[in-house]
């Protein structure tokens, strides 16, 4: 009896773990975190503690519902490249149906959570994102231009601006450039991994920028969209959303990722390429944490007393 329940409880550590896979949850954590940072800043005070945990619930289940979608509708190429041939619907884990119920599931929950208990305008924003990734991207963009990633990018820069609307109702131009932010972050992020993936792009027939145009074009623009990023990232200091602890950091991180930029740029290597991938994570997560830190110093200075 006992061994049939561990066996029991495998199982379904097991088939968890497969559909919790299937949710792509690196992606969605950076998502989460950049919404509610999108919600903090919108804010002088705390954010209300319904309104963070449902919002976040909501543009969390939103974001895991489009990563499913995503998987389903590229299941054929993912099976092609090595990168993506050990998700759970190319090899089989997961059946093709079931996926399709469990994106079901996430999304309706999620814009129930939305409409209920946030306000419509987050949920229509969510939808509109999770459509414009899970269906124009994938679908239509991937396939259709090398620009893919740069029209594209428009969808997954939306998270703080849904974690301001959700706090607000309404989005002004501070939640405008956060998503300016991520929306020049995008390329030169997916780009350097483009770069070292490019012959398995290439081999499932995707037209990313190093298959139709080279690797010294694909180094190129993610030089010149690393510079303007540099740029932005400034922008919160210049509209005093931030101030200069944040704009001290975003100088230092900036210039780090303009390093790699010029190096790559200079000198192609695929583990440089890939460095500079790992950091552009880093980069972004770093960033916002630091506009989150620069915009309560002030509120958390005057509670330990450090202010007069």
């Amino acid at each position: 009896m006992k061994v049939q329940t561990n066996q029991s409880v495998n199982l379904l550590t097991v088939w968890a773990s497969q559909y919790y896979e299937l949710t792509k949850p690196r992606v969605v954590a950076l998502i989460i975190f950049t919404a509610v940072v999108g919600m903090f800043l919108s804010t002088p005070g705390m954010v209300p503690l319904d309104t963070l945990v449902l919002g976040t619930l909501g543009i969390g289940l939103s974001a895991a519902g489009g990563a499913v979608v995503n998987q389903i509708l590229d299941r054929r190429y993912d099976h092609i490249m090595a990168r993506t041939m050990d998700r759970p619907l190319p090899t089989g884990q997961i059946s093709l149906w079931h996926a399709v119920g469990f994106a079901i599931v996430l999304v309706v929950l999620s814009m129930l959570i939305l409409t209920s208990w946030i306000n419509t305008l987050t949920a229509v924003l969510t939808f509109i994102s999770l459509i414009g990734y899970a269906v124009v991207y994938t679908v239509f963009l991937k396939h259709w231009t090398p620009q893919n990633i740069v029209i594209g990018g428009a969808a997954g820069a939306a998270p703080p601006v849904l974690g301001w609307a959700a706090v607000h109702g309404s989005v002004n131009g501070d939640a405008l450039l956060l998503f300016l932010i991520i929306f020049c972050w995008t390329p030169p992020h997916f780009w350097a991994l483009a770069l070292y993936r490019k012959h398995e792009y290439a081999n499932a027939s995707i037209p990313m920028l190093p298959v139709t145009h080279g690797d010294k074009f694909t180094r190129l623009h993610i030089l010149l969209y690393t510079c303007l990023l540099s740029a932005v990232s400034i922008m919160p200091f210049a509209t005093k959303m931030s101030g200069w602890l944040y704009l001290t950091g975003a100088i230092l991180l900036s210039g780090r990722f303009l390093l790699y930029a010029i190096q790559l740029y200079r000198r192609y290597e695929d583990t440089l390429a890939k460095r500079m991938f790992g950091f552009s994570i880093q980069y972004l997560s770093m960033l916002f944490a630091l506009m989150l830190v620069d915009h309560y110093r002030g509120y958390y200075a005057a509670w330990l007393g450090w202010t007069d």
